[in-house]
């Protein structure tokens, strides 16, 4: 019923140079990870090393469990228990995203780069910033499908991650353990917007 947005363009990217989906988002999180430190104006080595761990393993688990969903059958379920159970796992990361986005202890490039949209560009709006963290992956799709001629990977759950990820994010912060607040400081010299 769909992916996130930037697993989609990895699936649309494998289908048309037959690339590894591991591998796809290993290598889109290590580019994210050097746009963070333009983003940032500095090098800060940790951030970039633990974004890079990140994602190693973040591209190795996505591809364990896409087989582990396979095998549990999940893709002959209803289209209705399909959507529903897409939805929820879109809203179950949004809050995850929430928590650890304001834990701030070691993060998804991708996850890094809404932040630094969110607090050094654009006024804290989170919903702005993902949909500006969306505009990448979109072209990668885009561009996919130009060559090949075919989308994959996109269906209601994207769709509903696009339009509500940021929102859901946003609505975290407020409603699901309020007490944690954003571990996430902006300089006082602030970038330009």
């Amino acid at each position: 019923m769909g992916s996130g947005i930037w697993t989609a363009s990895a699936i649309n990217l494998h289908a048309w140079q037959g690339w590894h989906i591991g591998m796809i988002l290993t290598v889109t999180g290590f580019l994210s990870a050097l746009l963070n430190q333009f983003l940032l104006h500095h090098l800060d080595l940790p951030r970039f090393l633990g974004e890079i761990l990140y994602a190693v393993f973040y591209g190795s688990f996505v591809s364990l469990f896409s087989d582990f969903f396979a095998w549990l059958g999940l893709g002959s379920w209803p289209v209705v228990a399909r959507a529903v159970l897409s939805c929820l796992g879109v809203v179950s990361f949004g809050i995850a995203i929430s928590l650890y986005q304001r834990a701030n202890l070691i993060m998804h490039p991708n996850d890094d780069t809404t932040n630094l949209l969110r607090f050094y560009y654009l006024k804290g709006n989170a919903t702005l910033s993902q949909l500006v963290d969306f505009i990448p992956p979109i072209g990668l799709i885009f561009i996919s499908w130009y060559f090949s001629g075919q989308v994959l990977g996109i269906n209601i759950a994207t769709i509903f991650s696009i339009l509500f990820n940021g929102v859901i994010i946003a609505w975290a912060d407020t409603h699901i353990w309020p007490h944690l607040k954003h571990n996430f400081t902006v300089p006082t010299q602030q970038h330009a917007a």
